[in-house]
């Protein structure tokens, strides 16, 4: 008699008879799965693409708007130089002007 307890005399057999279905062609290693699979290359392909498309438009988008004519250009800040002599206002004249007859007859 065997020193083994029924429940491990049936784990065994259960075991043995599991292996004797396994041949050779079961332990060949798996094919990779076919088809069209979503990996982590074709993830960052996409990404940089979409970036690089996104980085390609602002890149246009500025360049347009930085070409435009009825955008005003920036005026450089005002200067304090020194203060330049103040023009005389000109003076009343003391010569008197003929005043026109009509004006000067009155009502």
């Amino acid at each position: 008699m065997s020193d083994q307890t029924p429940i491990e005399e049936r784990l065994r057999a259960a075991l043995e008879a599991r292996g004797r279905l396994i041949n050779a062609h079961d332990l060949s290693p798996a094919r990779p799965p076919a088809g069209r699979t979503w990996g982590t290359r074709r993830i960052r392909r996409v990404l940089s693409v979409a970036v690089a498309a996104a980085a390609a438009a602002a890149a246009v988008v500025l360049l347009l708007t930085s070409n435009t004519p009825d955008r005003p250009r920036p005026v450089p800040p005002a200067r304090h130089s020194s203060p330049t002599p103040a023009v005389p206002h000109p003076r009343p004249s003391t010569i008197p002007h003929p005043v026109p007859s009509a004006v000067a007859s009155g009502p």
